[in-house]
């Protein structure tokens, strides 16, 4: 049997990402059982493919803003999707308080 990969693991989690929230590069690779593996939940989904079924642009920074340089095509396209999520913006950030997904608690640092 073979067994699931870490990218696997990332987009199972990330898939799971409530329509309307989004989770921390840091609270995905927890989830994914790959805590402290932040760069690696960034490095699955910048190999995604167009047109994948997985909500890459509900994955931000830990400050609550998107990774993506400012003028980046990639940067306007995950605004302009989570916009139409509901989710807003205030000086370029997304009020963590407020739209991060709560998954149930494991044992990772507090998101």
């Amino acid at each position: 049997m073979k067994s699931e990969s870490s990218y696997d693991r990332i987009y199972r989690v990330v898939k799971k990402i409530p329509f309307g929230k989004v989770a921390t590069y840091g609270q995905v690779a927890c989830l994914a059982g790959l805590k402290g593996q932040s760069r690696l939940v960034g490095y699955a989904l910048h190999r995604l493919l167009p047109g994948a079924d997985i909500p890459w642009q509900r994955v931000i920074n830990a400050k609550g803003m998107l990774s993506f340089p400012k003028n980046n095509a990639f940067c306007r396209l995950q605004k302009q999707l989570l916009a139409q999520e509901g989710i807003q913006f205030t000086r370029e950030m997304i009020d963590l308080k407020k739209y991060s997904w709560k998954a149930k608690a494991i044992k990772c640092k507090s998101f």
